[in-house]
């Protein structure tokens, strides 16, 4: 989908991102596609007697993930009024999910975790995938600002 693809996981970071996100795609024209990937524990597919309830265990987990991208959506209702908007809810590891997606996009904008200090200038393992591997223009929004 031509547009922005915008992950999101309920984190300050990643509001942030779907904030600016909005307001790029407003000033472009262009949609927007949020992606909420989700991966379930990989015991779940061990052998170590989850086998015979982990499709229910994975079922919730998908359930949680939707409705994370509800109440996300819900939050930022005023940002998205007016946007053609796509919600997407996978299962897939987070950077893979995004990088797929950021095949056909202008432009991936992702958030960072958000520790402060020195912490604070390194970037996130999902982030820092995204920027060194995205096939188009990645932004990488901070969840805070210094003041």
């Amino acid at each position: 989908m031509p547009g922005i693809v915008v992950g999101i996981d309920g984190s300050e970071g990643s509001e942030r991102a779907l904030d600016w996100a909005a307001a790029e795609a407003r000033i472009r024209g262009v949609p927007l596609k949020l992606l909420h990937a989700w991966y379930p524990p990989a015991a779940l597919y061990g052998g170590i007697g989850w086998t015979g309830i982990a499709g229910d265990v994975i079922a919730d987990f998908r359930t949680l993930a939707e409705k994370q991208m509800d109440d996300t959506c819900t939050r930022h209702a005023a940002a998205l009024d007016g946007l053609d908007v796509e919600r997407c809810v996978v299962e897939d590891l987070a950077a893979q999910a995004l990088l797929q997606a950021a095949a056909a996009a202008d432009l991936l904008v992702v958030g960072t975790r958000g520790h402060g200090g020195f912490t604070g200038l390194l970037l996130g393992s999902v982030s820092q995938q995204c920027a060194h591997h995205a096939p188009c223009p990645v932004v990488i929004v901070p969840a805070h600002t210094s003041s």
